[in-house]
């Protein structure tokens, strides 16, 4: 059975769907299965891995608000291995939508419980707030990642979704685990960037990664190719770092290829 990954935190601009994209292309190039998960109104992961929304039938909304089985709303992406689940506008008014259903916080877990089986990986993009749609993604999830920029308030952004996680895992999901918090947007220069991170490591009281992701111009041009990192510029630093990060993931699971 594979593990479902939420890539969570709700603050915004800290490289969620960064992390999200690159992390399941890495894993794909290292011919693991990975489903991503968009479940993001503004789509941006979706449009991050090519896919055209003008030629999908179904996609996450469809499958949680519609009851659509799972299997097809999915789509393959060009990258080997890597399938995905897509959002687009319509699931703005889920969260609304879900208000009146019956165990409204599991509605992603049963979506995506369908085709669990079929994936070593399903990465789930959320939304960089805390509603129905964020917490049905904590749910489902085996595991969080937390993406922290390297910036001033960091550390406030990082308390805050502990404490979700902590009311997720107490209330909803008692098998929810921390993977680790993944710093990202680094620029070594600065003064500032330094800080955060030497402050993260001494203080935080969950794992840090030790792959950290330094801002680079080839992660910020990728979405405009409509690619991974990894099959943008595969010499780049980005690349690089995201494979990094990719094979410590893997290095912390205990998980067999099939």
């Amino acid at each position: 059975m594979g593990k479902i990954v939420a890539i969570a935190n709700q603050k915004g601009g800290v490289g969620k769907t960064t992390t999200a994209i690159n992390l399941a292309a890495c894993l794909s190039i290292l011919e693991y299965k990975v489903l991503l998960v968009d479940a993001d109104p503004q789509a941006n992961t979706t449009s991050g891995t090519g896919s055209d929304q003008l030629t999908m039938e179904y996609t996450l909304y469809d499958c949680m608000i519609k009851d659509i089985p799972t299997e097809k709303a999915i789509i393959h992406t060009l990258t080997p291995y890597l399938d995905i689940l897509p959002a687009d506008i319509d699931l703005v008014g889920a969260d609304i939508e879900l208000v009146n259903m019956e165990q409204r916080e599991y509605v992603m877990r049963k979506v995506l419980h369908q085709i669990k089986d079929s994936y070593h990986f399903i990465i789930i993009d959320c939304l960089p707030s805390l509603g129905l749609m964020t917490i049905n993604a904590l749910v489902a999830a085996d595991s969080v990642i937390i993406p922290i920029q390297t910036e001033l308030f960091a550390l406030e952004g990082l308390s805050k979704i502990l404490h979700t996680i902590k009311l997720v895992k107490e209330n909803l999901n008692p098998t929810l685990e921390i993977e680790g918090a993944l710093l990202s947007m680094y620029n070594k220069t600065l003064r500032m960037s330094n800080m955060v991170v030497e402050t993260l490591k001494a203080d935080a009281k969950i794992p840090i990664f030790d792959t950290i992701i330094h801002r680079n111009s080839k992660i910020a041009e990728a979405p405009l190719a409509k690619k991974p990192v990894v099959l943008y510029d595969a010499a780049s630093k980005g690349s690089v770092n995201f494979l990094n990060f990719a094979q410590e993931f893997i290095n912390k699971q205990n998980l067999i290829k099939k």
